[in-house]
């Protein structure tokens, strides 16, 4: 990053402070508002650079009014269209109009401006933009339907000032998974893992080695995956995935193994890379204490000599645990984006839901009901 640049986060939070609290206060006196920023953006995440501000990016947030308020909104827009300072932080406080990629680059005016203040009814953004309303609860299949990205954009970034006393709340009920979700669904990420490990030896022993390659990718990938589930991190969508893997407590030990397992040339390297990989995750899943001790140790796959976890066991243990009669009635399939991996799928709210609805046990009634 390049001296003086300010990260989103910060930048967001100060705008609101100085900039648009005390333009309502000014303004509309007494309105009682949520300030947040909040949703998609990798300064939400807090993964954003200097060339994130190339689009997209700049002195935003969402203002938040209760539904009796909302015929306020179009007039606290304008407000703060005609009353904004053009810059804040050295930054345009303008968003220009979309182009043909859907984004929206920063630009000064002399007039009006676009700007990054997002003034909606809550209830109606949330559920939006999860597909669910979770001031009203949330279901076993709201949990299941809702990909981790998804529920990674709503208790990331900040709460700037929650006057609602709405937001917050909605962020701690999201914040992670139930007991016997959590579990299902690392059982289910388990389950992907134990159905592919033999197959990167398999493909390479009979002369595949990019074929291999590609096997061994996507187990790293899953495996990334089921290290972030394990510390009770939504796993973000591809791009950001190595970042929160790095930040994890075992990140720095395995990220190299994890390195040196997609760039190896000889399918016997990369199953020893993924071999130290397994073993590693087997034992930080005996740590969590989740199950009775599940051995941690690679073994060959039944008579043929490729190495592998037997991930399955570790399934098998998960789904003992479970105490919900609904969630051990669940076919294995996990949440949404354990078997979805189409963009245009899992960011459409109600085609992702219908997808995740097709998978659930047929006339089971308990697939809408609050959980625990």
């Amino acid at each position: 990053m390049g001296d003086g640049h300010v990260r989103g986060l910060e930048l967001s939070r100060r705008f609101y402070q100085e900039a648009v609290a005390p333009l309502l206060a000014r303004r509309f006196g007494g309105l009682t508002h949520t300030a947040a920023l909040v949703g998609p953006g990798s300064e939400v995440l807090g993964y954003d650079t200097e060339r994130s501000t190339d689009h997209d990016w700049g002195p935003r947030l969402q203002l938040f009014l209760r539904p009796e308020d909302a015929v306020h909104a179009e007039a606290v827009d304008g407000v703060l269209a005609v009353s904004l300072p053009p810059r804040f932080l050295g930054y345009p406080t303008n968003f220009g109009p979309s182009g043909a990629d859907g984004t929206r680059r920063m630009e000064t005016t002399d007039g009006p401006l676009r700007h990054g203040v997002v003034v909606a009814d809550l209830t109606a953004w949330l559920t939006g933009h999860l597909g669910f309303d979770p001031i009203a609860g949330v279901g076993l299949s709201d949990w299941l339907a809702t990909p981790t990205q998804t529920l990674a954009e709503i208790t990331a970034g900040e709460v700037f000032h929650d006057g609602l006393g709405l937001l917050l709340p909605v962020r701690r009920r999201l914040a992670w998974y139930p007991d016997d979700v959590w579990r299902y669904v690392l059982a289910c990420q388990w389950r992907r893992i134990c159905q592919e490990e033999a197959l990167t030896g398999r493909a390479g022993e009979a002369g595949d080695e990019l074929g291999s390659a590609v096997t061994c990718a996507r187990l790293v990938r899953d495996l990334i995956r089921l290290a972030l589930l394990m510390h009770r991190r939504y796993p973000p969508y591809g791009k950001w995935l190595g970042s929160a893997f790095a930040a994890l407590p075992c990140g720095p030990d395995l990220a190299p193994v994890f390195r040196a397992a997609v760039s190896a040339a000889d399918w016997r390297d990369r199953e020893r890379h993924l071999a130290t990989a397994y073993e590693a995750l087997g034992a930080l899943h005996n740590d969590l204490g989740l199950t009775a001790p599940v051995d941690p140790r690679t073994r060959p796959y039944h008579t043929r000599p490729y190495r592998v976890l037997r991930a399955e066991r570790f399934t098998e243990a998960l789904l003992e645990t479970i105490a919900d009669p609904r969630v051990r009635r669940l076919p294995l399939t996990g949440a949404v984006d354990q078997y979805v991996d189409s963009t245009d799928v899992l960011c459409d709210r109600a085609r992702v839901r219908r997808v995740a609805e097709a998978t659930r046990p047929k006339g089971w009634a308990g697939w809408s009901r609050p959980t625990g």
